[in-house]
This record gives structure tokens, sequence and C-alpha cells, in this order.
């Protein structure tokens, strides 16, 4: 899980956005702010889905 950067920076930022939306009023600045999360998160269980499978793969061959 060591490649959790990008998707940890996505979270941030979205809710820095979001919480800077909600303090001015601005309604399109608080969605990107949910969207930059939630590209954080499809991120994040893409890069544990990919680790999942390595981990699979390297079972398969310790067992051949």
């Amino acid at each position: 899980m060591a490649k959790a950067k990008g998707s940890g920076a996505d979270k941030l930022k979205g809710k820095a956005k979001e919480a800077m939306g909600k303090a001015t009023g601005d309604e399109r600045l608080k969605a990107e702010g949910r969207t930059d999360q939630a590209k954080g998160k499809a991120k994040k269980a893409m890069e544990d889905t990919k680790e999942r499978a390595r981990g699979t793969e390297r079972s398969l061959r310790d067992e051949t």
C-alpha cells in the first residue's frame, strides 16, 4: 500500500475545497471538493485491489 500518496492528496485537497466552499457559500467549490474526495477514494480502492492481486499472484507462485 505504498502508492497511496496520490489518493491521500486528492482526499485532502477535496476536504479543503469543500470546507472553503462551505465557508464562502460557493456551491461549485463544495461540489469540486466532494468530487476530489471521491476521486481519492476510487484511487485508493484501485491501489488496494492491485495490491491484493499481487499478493494472490505471489501466493499462487509459492504453491507451485
